[in-house]
């Protein structure tokens, strides 16, 4: 099992497969915490409770499972909201923050390239144009696993847009467009205190650039926090 952080990993693997949001969900509402992760994940694979239809899919998940996450440690209180039945909805969100921590390609795409063409009027996006920003993952300060080949460079690029559509923030298939997403309220709250325990100054969370995750500027994380206080 994974130990030390992966943050300026890239892995093709866990893009292609996706944001698997509705199993991530069924094995944190399963998870028992007297268990290791490894014995979690053996009975994950062994009694298949989330009704896989394949054990190679099965297989893939417990094996991206085990490498996003942390549930002892950084993820537990996803974890706990999962099992505590907090809606999908609003667990979706903070899905994306938890695994975004420490997945260095997901972050940066929807940070630094995706939100800019939000703010740039884009309208349509095809797995095309992502291919420029792909190529400058070395001079971000990460690294991939292994060297792309043109087919796996393709398939990261749709597995991205892919994963921003299953979070809400685009629509469509083929030529994708950028959807109404809206933070739920008690989401934005939740990630209003996590990110206020790791930056302290209210200026930087307001400030903080993983609004963009949500499509959201300094200004809008304002407006709501006007908002819930009226």
């Amino acid at each position: 099992m994974k130990s030390g952080s992966r943050a300026n990993i890239v892995s093709s693997f866990t893009v292609v497969k996706g944001a698997m949001i509705e199993e991530t969900y069924a094995v944190f509402t399963a998870w028992d915490f007297g268990c290791s992760k490894r014995d979690n994940l053996d009975r994950l694979r062994s009694d298949n409770f989330i009704g896989a239809k394949s054990s190679t899919w099965l297989r893939d998940v417990a094996k991206v499972l085990n490498r996003r996450f942390e549930p002892e440690g950084r993820d537990r209180a996803l974890v706990v909201l999962a099992k505590n039945g907090l809606d999908l909805e609003e667990w979706r969100p903070l899905l994306l923050w938890h695994m975004t921590r420490d997945e260095f390609l997901v972050r940066d795409f929807l940070q630094n390239w995706l939100f800019p063409a939000y703010e740039s009027g884009t309208s349509r996006i095809r797995h095309e144009q992502v291919h420029e920003y792909l190529k400058t993952i070395g001079s971000r300060g990460a690294a991939t696993e292994h060297a792309w080949t043109e087919e796996t460079t393709n398939r990261v690029a749709a597995g991205l847009l892919k994963i921003a559509a299953d979070f809400g923030l685009l629509r469509g298939s083929g030529a994708r467009e950028f959807a109404s997403y809206h933070l739920p309220e008690r989401s934005f709250l939740y990630l209003l205190h996590a990110m206020r325990d790791e930056k302290v100054s209210p200026a930087k969370v307001v400030a903080a650039a993983e609004w963009r995750l949500f499509l959201m500027a300094p200004s809008d994380v304002e407006r709501e926090l006007l908002r819930l206080h009226q």
